[in-house]
């Protein structure tokens, strides 16, 4: 009788860590890391409102300027360390449908709470709508790249930090300046 009831004992034990275990593993919520959206921005804006976004570290604000026919702003490093090769694109849309891209800006290494000044002339077809994100990391020749931002290199990645990848902006393998290889 005290062996049946040792092994029944071991038996439910058993069967409570494992409901315990599965419990504990159905419960679990997926905390976000980022944006949903690794590109770039689906909020199309009105010409009268101002982009303010964080992006792998990259604090980009910017608003269309109607007597200038440009969009300016400032983009600033928000981490403690060097962000590489920072640039920023806007695209211009029409009826909801692209019509233009504007950038990327030359790609700059930005130091820790350094901002630069954005200028983009709003060249091309009309636009009504719009939208604007900064790019962090050297770009790939391979279409698009990982994560973007110091910690990048993700799936598809070349480098330290991923990037957007030529097939976008017609570079070649690497980024522009000093370390690329770009055109």
């Amino acid at each position: 009788m005290k062996r049946n009831f040792v092994t029944l004992t071991l038996f439910l034990v058993v069967i409570l860590m494992a409901a315990t275990i599965g419990c504990e593993r159905t419960n679990r919520q997926m905390i976000p890391v980022g944006p949903a959206d690794d590109e770039e921005s689906t909020v199309q804006l009105a010409l009268t409102d101002t982009y303010d976004n964080i992006r792998a570290g990259a604090h980009l604000i910017m608003a269309y300027d109607p007597v200038s026919n440009s969009f300016k702003g400032t983009v600033k490093n928000t981490t403690g360390a060097i962000l590489p090769l920072v640039r920023v694109e806007i695209h211009l849309s029409k009826g909801g449908v692209t019509t233009a891209e504007l950038g990327p800006t030359t790609p700059t290494d930005l130091a820790p709470g350094a901002t630069q000044n954005i200028v983009l002339m709003a060249e091309g077809p009309p636009f009504d709508m719009w939208t604007a994100h900064p790019e962090v990391g050297p770009m790939s020749g391979g279409g698009e790249g990982g994560a973007e931002g110091p910690e990048g290199g993700g799936e598809g990645g070349e480098g330290a930090g991923g990037g957007e990848g030529g097939g976008e902006h017609g570079e070649g393998a690497g980024g522009e300046g000093p370390e690329g290889g770009g055109n």
